[in-house]
């Protein structure tokens, strides 16, 4: 999947849990965990930079976890 693709869903993801109770950003970061395979998440980690992301996303990013 491609770095924008990847970007765009964890925005997504991101919006839906800014208005939830709690801890948005590990929501986010345990919604990522638990729904993406692996590699998506490392090439997501690997490609972040680049890409705009919603701010949830980017206090999700150290909780997001990549192969190991």
């Amino acid at each position: 999947m491609t770095p924008d693709k990847l970007a765009r869903m964890a925005n997504q993801i991101a919006r839906f849990f800014e208005s939830q109770p709690g801890d948005q950003a590990q929501a986010v970061a345990d919604h990522i965990n638990a729904n993406w395979a692996p590699a998506m998440r490392e090439e997501f980690i690997a490609h972040h930079a680049a890409q705009e992301l919603h701010p949830l996303v980017n206090a999700a990013l150290p909780a997001i976890r990549g192969r190991g």
